[in-house]
Formats: structure tokens, C-alpha cells, sequence
């Protein structure tokens, strides 16, 4: 199953011109938290500013992730900037893709990887581990992503492992999913 989040009375998402998005507009933007927000980082004014700035007059703290609001205002988070995939001219959320990779049946676990690819600029590459005894094939995944997400979203390749890589806490290991990925598509790193 996948998560799906109740927003905190004091959190916005708001577009990268600092207007608030709307439910269920499909807008995505940045969550921000408010109410007792510190006023920056020690002898760090560049991420002070960009971590901790002030709309409407009021303080908010942008931790990085990405989201968007449902129509009954929950949120839909989309993941953390630093990891989209830019495939096609088009920005994908590896966290989007992951979770409709982890709707198909047998599936357990997923990350997704942007593998650098001449045709797109970066492959939505998939590397995703099964159910015990399940058998489910690269166009079976594709196919599950394809009829939740916009087809650009949808893997490229998908890569099974035994096991997807993650810290001893379940954070994802991206650099070393990267590897595999790699690895496993002979494309070296």
C-alpha cells in the first residue's frame, strides 16, 4: 500500500513564485511548514534563505520535498528536488513512480533511478524486488505504471533484485541503486 498524508494546519505547498497551490489544481510545489520556524542556520546566510523565508509576512521552513494537494487536501508527496529525473525534457519524482511500481502485484519494493540515456537525457530506470515465489515481468511493471501515471513517467528498463538497497533506518539508497541499475544494464557508471 502507499502512503497518503494529512497535512499539518500549519503546512502550505506553495510554486516556485510563492503562490499557494490549490487542491486538486495538479500544481506542484514545495511544502513548507510554519508556526515556530528558527530564524537560519549558523554562519550560513545561503541556506538560511533558501531554507527559511517569508510569505505574506509569515516564516516558513522549506525542507526540500515536493508535493502536490489532493482535492480533499491531503498531501501527495511527490519527493525531494535533488533526486528528479529529467528525461525527455520532461521532470519526474523517482517517489511518484516508485509507489505506482509498488502497486503491481508481486511487486514489494522499488526505487527509481534516472540513468543517463542519448535519446532522453536520463532513463526512468526501475530497480524493484518481489514477493517470494511471485513472477512479474519488465512489461508487466511498465504496464501497471502506464494506467496510474502519464506514460513519460513509466520506466524505461526495470532491473529485479533480491533486495532493493536501503539504510539499516529503510532510507533509500540511491547511489547504490544507481550502481546496480548500471551494473545490470552493462552501462558501467
Amino acid at each position: 500500500s502507499t502512503a497518503k498524508f494529512t497535512k499539518n494546519p500549519n503546512a502550505k505547498v506553495f510554486t516556485d513564485d510563492d503562490r499557494e497551490v490549490q487542491p486538486g489544481s495538479g500544481e506542484a510545489g514545495m511544502v513548507a511548514s510554519g508556526g515556530l520556524v528558527p530564524i537560519g542556520y549558523f554562519k550560513d546566510p545561503e541556506k538560511s534563505a533558501r531554507t527559511f523565508r517569508t510569505i505574506d509576512g509569515k516564516r516558513y521552513s522549506f525542507p526540500g520535498d515536493m508535493a502536490m494537494l489532493a482535492e480533499d487536501g491531503s498531501l501527495i508527496l511527490l519527493g525531494r528536488g535533488s533526486q528528479v529525473i529529467n528525461s525527455g525534457g520532461e521532470k519526474i519524482f523517482p517517489e511518484e513512480v516508485e509507489e505506482a511500481v509498488k502497486r503491481v502485484a508481486g511487486v514489494v519494493d522499488c526505487l527509481v533511478v534516472g540513468i543517463d540515456d542519448e535519446k532522453f537525457g536520463q532513463a526512468v530506470t526501475a530497480v524493484a524486488s518481489l514477493a517470494e515465489g511471485a513472477t512479474v515481468t519488465e512489461a508487466e511493471v511498465i504496464a501497471g505504471v502506464k494506467r496510474d501515471l502519464a506514460h513519460y513517467k513509466a520506466p524505461k528498463k526495470v532491473v529485479f533484485v533480491a533486495h532493493v538497497p536501503r539504510a539499516p533506518n529503510g532510507k533509500a539508497d540511491y547511489t547504490t541503486t544507481k550502481q546496480l541499475a548500471n551494473d545490470a544494464l552493462d552501462l558501467g557508471s
